[in-house]
């Protein structure tokens, strides 16, 4: 379709000036966070309610235009980047928490709902929405419902789909459909965990209704410092193979911890390595659990453990944490960060394998990650302005995603597939496996408009 029908049809719909086709508009919209990745879009759609969606998708549909959903523009893996003579539509204004029923431990809220702003509004009633994303002050649940989003504190509490409830959806012909409800035991076949981690092949959500959890009566938050990261690794699988479930496991090296000093300033203790460790629950719980993990803390070579459970102090700690992403531009001024898992049970091996590719490519590698289920982050520091520095980058990048498989692991945890890594998908997956794949996307979606070019295409030529 002609550039000029395009703009021409859209016009139709009546959106007036919320269609956007100045090439300067069009620039924000061109990449995510991952800026690796670009192109620019035919037009954007900003939605002002939810038939501005619909009846964009229609058309869509009715003309054959591929289009992607598009939240805050958080994704880290090219995952909401535009197709080539493709749309996007932008959700951000669909930003209402349409309803918190305390009673029931839910909210429903529209698509462009940033992810801490559902807490806020749960918060009066004594709870909160768990999944908690590095970027949860910016990120939206529509991203997170799409990309599976997990955060630090997902090791007790799960991932996005473990509080997804219900979702109301435009697929990709138009077509609403309403998936699952408002409790924890549907019937009959699992859409929403279908939905949930799709990535947008499957049409765009509406509206979302969301499990709520009871805020805890205590916290305590730990640090423990380590001579090494593989030692770091190590206590994580010892921690939790003697049954303790904290809330949260993080791991940070020195580079890591050097940006977020440079940066928020957390006042981490100086080490290579720093263990955080979240315990939450009622008081007595969480003073016995607290007295176990300190003696497998201190067990496990730790050379100086603090504990808080100062609110300020432990704010702090998870800003430092939560910023180590943006913080690495105080080191490097480029950076790719991987997203790769393995066996908690493997983490000291990763950890130390990695620190030899590093070493072998002379490229930096800052680490940061949710140990507690093995899923690294990765932070590749480079200079793209240096020769050939972007290639080296990739490639180790790359030889870290097959460690990963590997060892047993996944080329992701929760940052997706998206553009970046659709060629490592066939690491994990047989032909067989592919096939039954573009089938249901297939069936969905036969013209294949919604987020095209995304996780499958390539991995299935």
């Amino acid at each position: 379709m002609g550039q000029a029908a395009l703009l021409s049809g859209l016009e139709s719909l009546g959106l007036g000036d919320r269609v956007l086709t100045d090439p300067a508009a069009l620039a924000a919209f061109g990449s995510d966070a991952l800026t690796a990745f670009h192109q620019r879009p035919e037009a954007v759609v900003l939605a002002a309610c939810e038939d501005d969606v619909v009846q964009t998708v229609r058309f869509c549909h009715r003309e054959g235009v591929p289009f992607v959903a598009r939240g805050s523009g958080t994704s880290l893996s090219g995952g909401s980047v535009p197709v080539e003579g493709g749309i996007v539509i932008a959700l951000n204004r669909l930003d209402r928490v349409v309803r918190v029923d305390p009673d029931a431990r839910i909210a429903v809220v529209q698509p462009g709902v940033i992810n801490l702003d559902v807490t806020a509004a749960a918060a009066p009633h004594g709870l909160l929405y768990a999944p908690d994303p590095s970027s949860q002050g910016v990120c939206s649940i529509g991203g997170n419902l799409a990309f599976n989003s997990g955060g630090a504190h997902c090791l007790k509490h799960g991932m996005t789909s473990n509080h997804v409830l219900g979702i109301r959806a435009v697929l990709p012909d138009g077509e609403i459909v309403e998936f699952g409800g408002g409790t924890t035991d549907p019937v009959g076949p699992d859409w929403v965990g279908m939905f949930c981690g799709s990535e947008g092949l499957f049409g765009i959500a509406l509206e979302v209704t969301l499990r709520l959890v009871t805020l805890a009566g205590t916290a305590r938050t730990a640090l423990a410092v380590y001579p090494s990261l593989e030692a770091a690794g190590d206590a994580v699988a010892r921690v939790v193979g003697a049954g303790l479930l904290p809330v949260a496991m993080e791991i940070m090296d020195a580079l890591a911890m050097q940006a977020a000093e440079a940066s928020v300033k957390p006042g981490y203790p100086a080490g290579a390595a720093l263990l955080i460790v979240e315990l939450e629950g009622e008081p007595e719980v969480v003073e016995a659990d607290a007295a176990h993990l300190a003696e497998l803390l201190d067990a496990s070579g730790a050379t100086e453990i603090t504990v808080t459970e100062d609110v300020t102090e432990r704010a702090l700690i998870w800003k430092g944490r939560k910023s180590a992403f943006s913080a690495v531009g105080w080191l490097a001024p480029d950076y790719i960060v991987q997203d790769g898992v393995v066996p908690r049970t493997r983490l000291g091996e990763a950890l130390a394998e990695i620190g030899r590719l590093s070493e072998e490519a002379e490229i930096r590698v800052a680490n940061v990650f949710h140990a507690g289920d093995g899923n690294l982050h990765p932070l590749i520091l480079f200079d793209g302005r240096e020769d050939g520095a972007v290639v080296r980058a990739e490639e180790l990048a790359a030889e870290i995603l097959r460690l990963c498989v590997r060892l047993g692991g996944s080329i992701t945890g929760e940052h997706g597939v998206g553009l970046e890594k659709r060629h490592f998908l066939e690491l994990m997956f047989s032909p067989d496996d592919f096939a039954l794949m573009h089938r249901l996307r297939a069936a969905v979606d036969p013209q294949g408009l919604a987020n095209r070019g995304k996780m499958l295409e390539q991995a299935a030529a």
